[in-house]
């Protein structure tokens, strides 16, 4: 990898040459079955006992909030008193320990990072040498801790005297009706870091998390994909704020490629006022002069609904600057085509499609 700022591969396996490998790759595709879309399948192209680091996600099975609770403010500064965050209960804090606790177990595994949520958990994982087990060996054993640590405190906990004493709902739940229940979910989901660059990204994603989950159930709405709706003579699917469409003052964002910088400045500052007294900007921003007009609307917190020309999925959620823009109900993103997973050149049909929607969307309501 010549990437700068990538890790250096130590992958040592030299029991398959490349075209045993590929064989091999075949065949178990041959055998599998049709391919699911799964979070928890592993990369087949990658040895997951070398040198690298992880972003690991574990799930609590039936995903019940058994690690604590969300307290804070949503809006509340990074740092201050307010900012949201989660109280570990017993339970929680023993699987952080354990997850803390993963080095001495492997001392080639650094432990980078950790972010507790109420039913499931994020966790960094640098492996600076190569492991003598696949790294799912070593999240198994991590769940194994977990478990041991789960019947610790549950046997721990006080019992019931009589039947039909008043108690309080069990945090600690290993059993029903006799029958044992897993703490954790079948497998994990592990992301690969490719660059240096991704890492301060993770850190941060894992450090905001409880706002991202406290801004989701204030605006949920905003933050789920939605298909099917019907808007004049198309039928979109996307994710934001829908109630942008039903806005009394629409525009939709038109400009010429041949706009010069200072033509593109007086158009940015025209498009921005009428948006700070209430008009939603409309656009798929596609020349240099629509894009720019667009960014300047997003970066000033002002309501936008874009058109974008590759739809969403089910399991689709916006992320970056998008999920604050949706749950704060500035902006909404629409498609009229389905979801394609192939990069592609949007086409000059395409574009002239899309900004006709545009127009149209300013008529119509959603």
């Amino acid at each position: 990898m010549k990437n700068k700022g990538c890790f250096v591969s130590t992958n040592k396996d030299t029991k398959r040459n490349g075209v045993e490998e590929m064989v091999r790759l075949a065949r178990k595709k041959l055998y599998a079955g049709e391919k699911k879309a799964s979070m928890k399948r592993r990369d087949d192209h990658h040895d997951y006992t070398e040198r690298r680091m992880y972003m690991i996600t574990l799930e609590v099975e039936g995903r019940r909030p058994l690690f604590g609770h969300l307290v804070g403010d949503a809006f509340a500064p990074a740092g201050s008193e307010h900012e949201p965050r989660i109280e570990l209960s017993e339970l929680g804090s023993a699987v952080q320990s354990e997850w803390m606790g993963i080095h001495g177990y492997y001392p080639q595994i650094e432990v980078v990072a950790v972010q507790m949520m109420p039913d499931h958990m994020h966790g960094i994982l640098f492996v600076k040498a190569p492991l003598p087990v696949h790294l799912g060996q070593v999240i198994s054993g991590f769940k194994a801790g977990c478990r041991r640590a789960q019947r610790a405190l549950a046997a721990a906990e006080p019992q019931p005297t009589r039947k039909g004493d008043s108690l309080q709902v069990a945090a600690l739940p290993s059993q029903d009706n006799g029958i044992s229940i897993q703490l954790f979910a079948k497998g994990y989901n592990d992301l690969i870091l490719r660059s240096y660059d991704e890492l301060p990204a993770w850190k941060n994603y894992l450090r905001d998390n409880p706002r991202r989950l406290m801004m989701k159930r204030a605006n949920p709405e905003n933050l789920r994909p939605f298909f099917n709706l019907h808007i004049g003579s198309h039928i979109y699917n996307g994710i934001g704020n829908r109630r942008l469409l039903s806005a009394p003052r629409r525009i939709a964002v038109r400009l010429s490629r041949r706009l010069s910088k200072s033509d593109i400045e007086m158009e940015i500052k025209r498009y921005l006022e009428a948006a700070r007294q209430g008009t939603v900007l409309i656009s798929p921003a596609i020349s240099p002069g629509e894009k720019c007009v667009m960014r300047a609307a997003f970066n000033a917190g002002l309501p936008t609904i874009v058109l974008l020309e590759n739809g969403f999925t089910p399991l689709s959620k916006p992320h970056g600057e998008q999920f604050y823009a949706c749950a704060k109900g500035h902006l909404l993103m629409l498609s009229p085509w389905e979801h394609h997973n192939e990069k592609k050149t949007i086409t000059a049909q395409q574009c002239m499609e899309l900004n006709l929607m545009a127009l149209d969307l300013c008529k119509n309501n959603g």
